[in-house]
């Protein structure tokens, strides 16, 4: 197997964990890193072992030895980091959300079909095996058909006004930060086209959303999602049908185990997929795959579902009279 250059732009927390899994992936080449500091982008390089630090983004966008891009920056710098990359001719994986808005990620999709070069978003979530047997289970009918989803992603933090997740101009709010991971679930299992979508959302300090609801209604079911920063949660997801139920660990979206339930709540199949790494490394094995496959976008995290995501993150922030920067 070819081995792959990885680049990783931004030494955050993310990009840590990131890192920590690359290391163990097979054909994965650890090759430059870049932060806005040479000196940050040496320490990262010395911690993980990448052979080349950069100084800055431009500079390391300029290297055509690399073969993809992470991108691991704030959401409010994706838009401009991933053209940046994709000008110069390099594939991304860009960490979600993916964008602030449909517009933006609309022409980091047009550019990169003009480019000829692969985007993905980095929602490591749909590329885990729990995740995808779960997906095969239920595509099976073997909880019959879809009836309800309950999926919620609470964390009670503190608020400080220096943290991106509580400032405009870093594109945060709980919305693009926590939502994007159950509302893509419900996407998942239920269908990318609700009929109706209800929110509502606390704004709170900074202008940005502290905790939101959405409520999506289909057809012949609906799904319920809660989001925020305000109070504690265990993270759980159910899927139900009119045969049975699916119950993910607490965290659903990276949790190692799930449980399914026949229509008398009889426990019947247990599904446990241990980490082999720490959970990265699944969506990193899916960029090589589609790489080698001279593939320009996942089957597994499809623009379709990225961009599904983003319209209904759009018309939540409508109902809410919630802006970013910049924004008309």
């Amino acid at each position: 197997m070819k081995e792959i250059n990885w680049a990783i732009i931004g030494t955050g927390r993310i990009a840590n964990t990131f890192a920590e899994a690359l290391k163990g992936v097979e054909g994965a080449r650890l090759y430059a890193v870049g932060s806005r500091t040479l000196q940050k982008a040496e320490a990262f390089a010395e911690k993980y072992g990448f052979e080349k630090a950069y100084g800055s983004y431009e500079e390391l966008a300029r290297d055509s030895e690399i073969d993809i891009v992470y991108i691991a920056t704030p959401m409010s710098s994706h838009y401009k980091d991933t053209m940046l990359c994709l000008d110069n001719g390099l594939n991304v994986l860009c960490e979600k959300s993916a964008a602030l808005n449909m517009s933006e990620l609309s022409k980091m999709l047009e550019k990169a079909a003009e480019k000829g070069l692969f985007f993905m978003e980095a929602m490591w979530m749909k590329c885990r095996p729990v995740y995808l047997k779960a997906l095969e289970l239920v595509r099976a009918g073997r909880i019959g058909t879809p009836k309800y989803l309950k999926a919620d992603f609470c964390n009670l933090v503190k608020y400080d006004e220096s943290d991106r997740l509580f400032a405009r101009d870093c594109g945060g709010g709980a919305l693009l930060d926590l939502t994007v991971y159950p509302l893509t679930f419900a996407l998942d299992f239920l269908g990318h086209d609700p009929q109706e979508v209800t929110t509502y959302a606390h704004i709170g300090k900074g202008g940005v959303d502290l905790s939101n609801t959405v409520i999506l209604k289909y057809e012949s079911a609906y799904a319920t999602i809660d989001a925020g920063f305000e109070l504690p949660s265990i993270n759980s997801a159910v899927i139900s049908g009119d045969k049975g139920s699916i119950v993910f660990a607490d965290w659903f979206f990276c949790c190692c185990e799930a449980e399914v339930y026949d229509d008398e709540t009889n426990l019947i199949e247990k599904i446990a997929i241990p980490n082999e790494i720490n959970g990265y490394e699944y969506e990193i094995r899916e960029v090589h795959r589609c790489l080698e496959e001279g593939k320009t976008e996942s089957e597994l995290v499809p623009h379709s579902s990225t961009v599904a995501v983003m319209k209904i993150m759009d018309e939540c922030r409508r109902r809410w009279e919630m802006k970013y920067p910049g924004e008309q």
